[in-house]
C-alpha cells in the first residue's frame, strides 16, 4: 500500500512503470530500506541537494525529505547529519533549532552506521550529472559518498524518482527502459536499498511509514509539509521542474504534497492504533 501511494505518477514522468517493473524484481524494497534503516540509526549521514541547471540553484524535492529522515533517526534516539550544497544548509538554517538538525561539509565515512541519500545526482555513463530534461549539472556533486561508503562497509540507501539520482544505478537497464532521455541520464551509482517514488521527497516519507509500521508509533504524526517547503522556498530554493521561486515541488502543488502525506499518516493510524 505505502510503496503504491508514493509511486502516484502525477507528473506523469514514467515513474509508475518504472516501479512496477522494479517492484516486480524487488518486492520488498521499502521494507528492506527501513529495515536497514532501524538496525543502523545510530550514527546517519543524510546527503541532499540537486541543483537545476542552467542556474544550478537547488531544488524543492530532496531538502524536506532529509529533514524528515533526520528527525525520525533523532526521535529514535540517533544523531543524523546532513551534507549538502551551501544553497540548501542556508535555506535549512531557520529549521535547525526546532528540527534538531546537524550540518557537516566534512563526512568522516568510517564514524557512521548509514548513509541515505535524497534526491543526489548521480553520474551517468560518460561521467557527467544530467537533469532529468538532459541538461548537464555543473557544480559540487556528492554520489563519490556512496562509493567511499561501500569501501567502508557503510551500508547505504539511495532514493530518487527519475532514474539520475545516486542508488538509481542499480536499475540502470529499467531507467533506459522506461524513463525519457533514459540512455543519456540514467545514474551508474549503485546504493544497498533503492526506494524509488514519484516525487523523492514521498519516498522518504513513504520510508519513515513503513518504519512507523515496523516501530508501532507514527512518526509522521506531526509532519508538516506546507510549512516545511514554503520555508525553503522563502530562502532561495526552487521548484524543479518550473525553475521558479514557488511552494511547489516537481510542479506538482503544494496542496497535493499535503494531502499524500496525510494519506501516509492515516494509513499508518489505521495500522498502529
Amino acid at each position: 500500500m505505502i510503496a503504491h501511494i508514493i509511486n502516484t505518477d502525477i507528473g506523469g514522468r514514467g515513474v509508475l512503470s518504472l516501479y512496477l517493473d522494479y517492484r516486480k524484481r524487488n518486492f520488498r524494497f521499502l521494507e528492506n530500506a527501513a529495515e536497514i534503516l532501524l538496525d543502523n540509526s545510530e550514527r546517519v549521514l543524510v546527503v541532499t541537494g540537486f541543483p537545476i541547471p542552467p542556474m544550478n540553484v537547488p531544488e524543492t524535492d530532496g531538502p524536506p525529505g532529509a529533514l524528515a529522515l533526520s528527525k525520525l533517526i533523532t526521535e529514535l534516539g540517533g544523531s543524523a547529519e546532513i551534507l549538502a550544497h551551501e544553497a540548501v544548509i542556508n535555506a535549512m538554517a531557520p529549521l535547525q533549532k526546532s528540527f534538531s538538525v546537524k550540518f557537516t561539509r566534512n563526512p568522516d565515512l568510517p564514524n557512521y552506521d548509514l548513509v541515505i541519500f535524497v534526491e543526489t545526482p548521480g553520474r551517468a555513463r560518460d561521467g557527467n550529472h544530467y537533469s532529468m530534461s538532459g541538461l548537464r549539472i555543473e557544480g559540487e556533486t556528492f554520489d563519490w559518498i556512496a562509493e567511499e561508503a561501500r569501501d567502508y562497509g557503510v551500508p547505504t540507501i539511495g532514493i530518487g524518482d527519475g532514474g539520475n539520482e545516486v542508488g538509481m544505478g542499480k536499475i540502470r537497464d529499467l531507467i533506459i527502459k522506461h524513463i525519457p532521455l533514459g540512455e543519456r541520464i540514467a545514474s551508474t551509482v549503485e546504493t544497498d536499498e533503492l526506494v524509488v517514488s514519484a516525487v523523492s521527497n514521498w519516498g522518504a516519507y513513504g520510508l519513515i511509514a513503513r518504519a512507523s509500521l515496523e516501530l508501532g508509533e507514527n512518526f509522521l504524526a506531526d509532519w508538516d509539509e506546507a510549512f516545511v517547503v514554503r520555508l525553503l522556498v522563502e530562502n532561495g530554493i526552487i521548484d524543479g521542474v518550473s525553475k521558479r521561486q514557488e511552494v511547489s515541488v516537481d510542479g506538482v502543488p503544494i496542496d497535493v504534497h499535503v494531502a499524500l502525506v496525510e494519506l501516509l499518516k492515516r494509513v499508518v493510524d489505521s495500522r498502529v492504533g
